[in-house]
């Protein structure tokens, strides 16, 4: 079997649900922990496994760029005045050289082209999809990424996390048609719609941001139509590769924030910041005060 090791996280929107914030900022680079989406995700990315990662930008992504890169200025700063701690939160996760590349999708046609642009640094492998404002709290070290990595490996084709979401939620997402269970967490995929109305949805359980796909995708994507909004989108690809390629379902267990809307985005920062060694019980007084004050009010 065919190990995978590239990962590609698609960054090239404009993220308006975050105006005026991202005017000039990616949202990518807003910060959950004092840690930006992208590193999380590519953190997630590293443990799992991955060894190189693709970036898919659009104009005004510089700033994500220079994040994977060295700042020498400030390091100098920090290893002369011996802040070692803060030196290493700046340098020490940075990939190797050659470990990395940014493509630039020059045209906002939705998730499907930007997969697509990959095609010609992804070639013959099969790859990940890593949307960064989705975000996850696993248990015992577990990340999605991880479990579908486990599950690719008894199951070769293509693996899609999916997640469990109210029922009158179904037309926010991709929503798949499930078959044969194969474990408690994995199954097979027969069918997916896209942002179906409640009422016509075949399950509850949504196509969430990670994705591992065998390169046939980029056949599939070239022939997918754009959809009413001018979008191709990576499901109605995904859907036509069901006659072809196995295509099962890795349900995620862990708690989900679905940071590309401003409440989740905040609920990410309350629970990341509770878990964090240096903030965590400062975080917590300060959420029992607030809690304490409403109550009152």
């Amino acid at each position: 079997m065919q190990k995978i090791k590239k990962a590609v996280f698609p960054v090239g929107g404009l993220g308006t649900r975050f105006l005026p914030a991202t005017k000039a900022l990616p949202k990518e680079m807003l910060p959950v922990a004092s840690k930006p989406l992208i590193q999380h995700a590519f953190e997630e990315a590293v443990n799992a496994g991955f060894e190189e990662f693709i970036f898919i930008t659009g104009r005004n992504k510089n700033i994500i760029n220079n994040h994977f890169d060295y700042v020498y200025e400030l390091e100098k700063a920090l290893h002369d005045k011996e802040r070692h701690d803060a030196l290493q939160l700046t340098r020490d996760w940075v990939p190797e050289p050659g470990k990395i590349a940014f493509i630039r999708q020059q045209h906002p046609l939705g998730l499907g082209h930007a997969v697509w642009c990959a095609r010609n640094f992804i070639k013959n492998e099969p790859f990940a999809v890593i949307l960064a404002d989705e975000l996850f709290i696993g248990s015992d070290g577990s990340s999605p990424l991880k479990d579908m990595v486990d599950a690719y490996k008894q199951n070769p084709g293509n693996i899609i996390s999916i997640y469990e979401v109210n029922k009158d939620q179904t037309d926010k997402y991709g929503i798949i048609k499930p078959g044969k269970m194969l474990s408690e967490s994995d199954m097979e995929i027969i069918d997916m719609v896209e942002k179906p109305k409640p009422e016509l949805a075949p399950s509850n359980l949504a196509i969430i941001g990670r994705y591992i796909l065998q390169p046939e995708i980029f056949k599939h994507l070239e022939v997918t139509k754009k959809d009413g909004s001018g979008e191709i989108q990576l499901t109605d690809a995904l859907k036509l590769m069901l006659k072809s390629t196995p295509t099962y379902g890795c349900k995620s267990i862990g708690k989900r924030f679905d940071c590309g809307v401003p409440l989740g985005f905040l609920e990410a920062n309350i629970h990341f910041a509770l878990q964090d060694d240096t903030m965590g019980e400062n975080a917590k007084q300060l959420i029992k005060g607030l809690a304490n004050s409403l109550e009152v009010a």
